[in-house]
């Protein structure tokens, strides 16, 4: 079982599991047709928002593959939580995992998203034993590119509508980064 110790702090950031009082942050983030825009999932009442984060607070620790880590990210200076990260554990065979993360648009340009997601990438590849690191976007969410690149993840595919979301076709990149070129990177 692998469970960081909790909060995981940076420089500017605190990486803390979801509480309840995360709900407004929440409904802020989901709310917004830019953060929707490149999600799986659709707008969503505000009970529905309520249901999933009371689905992340129990996201805290991965004990078999297929189960996800998803932490708050909450500034340090005000406590105000603007976003999420995710670690999900794809196969213990392969030693293989994906990230993911969102940050609240007021927050981007600022270098948080990398800052937020770094820590996640750490505890793969030190504590988990993880070979390989994956993240995926859609094809025309660059700015997510843009932040996977900055990490070290080499672009490895483009998918040509590959999946049918929201009632269209949509590409999706793939982005990923081995243990040895993180640690070479480390250094």
């Amino acid at each position: 079982m692998a469970i960081p110790r909790y909060p995981i702090e940076t420089e500017r950031l605190r990486l803390r599991p979801f509480r309840g009082a995360d709900l407004p942050a929440m409904l802020s983030l989901y709310r917004l047709p830019e953060v929707l825009r490149y999600l799986y999932v659709g707008e969503r009442s505000v009970d529905e928002i309520a249901a999933a984060l009371e689905e992340r607070k129990s996201k805290t620790a991965l004990k078999t593959e297929g189960d996800k880590l998803v932490l708050a990210v909450e500034l340090k200076e005000t406590g105000q939580c603007i976003g999420e990260v995710v670690l999900i554990w794809l196969s213990a065979t392969h030693k293989s995992a994906e990230i993911g993360f969102i940050i609240h648009p007021n927050f981007h340009g600022k270098g948080l998203g990398a800052e937020a997601i770094r820590p996640l990438i750490d505890f793969a590849f030190a504590r988990m034993d993880i070979h390989r690191v994956i993240g995926r976007c859609d094809g025309r969410n660059t700015a997510s590119a843009r932040l996977m690149e900055k990490l070290g993840m080499r672009r490895e595919a483009h998918l040509v509508e590959n999946e049918f979301v929201k009632g269209e076709w949509t590409d999706e990149l793939v982005f990923a980064l081995l243990d040895r070129e993180w640690q070479a990177k480390q250094r």
